[in-house]
C-alpha cells in the first residue's frame, strides 16, 4: 500500500508536469480504484482544450500520460483521466442516446445505427441495453467505420 501511495504522488507529479508543458492550468487529484487503476481528476477552466472534439484529445492525453507513468514506475499501469466530470456527463448522455435508440427500434421495428462512437462509448451503449430483452446491440464494421446497431431481439 505504501508503494501505491508513492506511485499516487508520482502520478500527480507527472500529470502536473504534462499539464504545465501544455500550458494548461489545473488542479490534479489522484486516487486508486478497486481494480488498481489510477483515477486522475483534473479541474481546469480550459476544458475544451483538454477534452477536444468528442473527447478525442482527452483519450490521447490519457494514452500519453499512461505511457509516461508506466515508464516512470517501471510497470504497466492503467490510468483513467477525467476532466471536470466530463466522463460522467458523457456516459449519462450515451445512456440517454441508447434508450432513445431502443425506443425508436421498438416504435418502428427498424434497426438504428449509431456511428462515430469510440470503443468505450460503444461499450456504454451495449451495457445500457444489455438488460432490455426486447432489443439487442451489435458492433459492425472495422476501424474508423465501426458502428453500433440496435435492433429488435428475435
Amino acid at each position: 500500500m505504501e508503494q501505491a501511495v508513492e506511485h499516487t504522488e508520482q502520478v500527480t507529479k507527472i500529470t502536473e508536469e504534462l499539464l504545465s508543458r501544455l500550458e494548461i492550468a489545473g488542479t490534479v487529484s489522484v486516487d486508486i480504484d478497486e481494480t488498481g487503476a489510477y483515477r486522475v481528476h483534473i479541474a481546469t477552466e480550459e476544458t475544451g482544450l483538454l477534452i477536444g472534439f468528442h473527447g478525442k484529445t482527452l483519450e490521447s492525453f490519457q494514452i500519453i500520460l499512461g505511457i509516461m507513468i508506466s515508464k516512470s514506475v517501471g510497470e504497466w499501469v492503467h490510468v483513467y483521466v477525467n476532466v471536470n466530470d466530463y466522463r460522467e456527463k458523457r456516459e449519462e448522455a450515451l445512456m440517454h442516446m441508447a434508450q432513445r435508440a431502443a425506443d425508436r427500434v421498438l416504435e418502428t421495428g427498424r434497426s438504428v445505427e449509431l456511428a462515430r462512437l469510440s470503443p468505450s462509448e460503444r461499450r456504454v451503449i451495449h451495457l445500457t441495453l444489455s438488460g432490455d430483452e426486447r432489443v439487442m446491440t451489435e458492433s459492425i464494421g472495422e476501424g474508423e467505420d465501426r458502428r453500433l446497431v440496435v435492433r429488435l431481439r428475435v
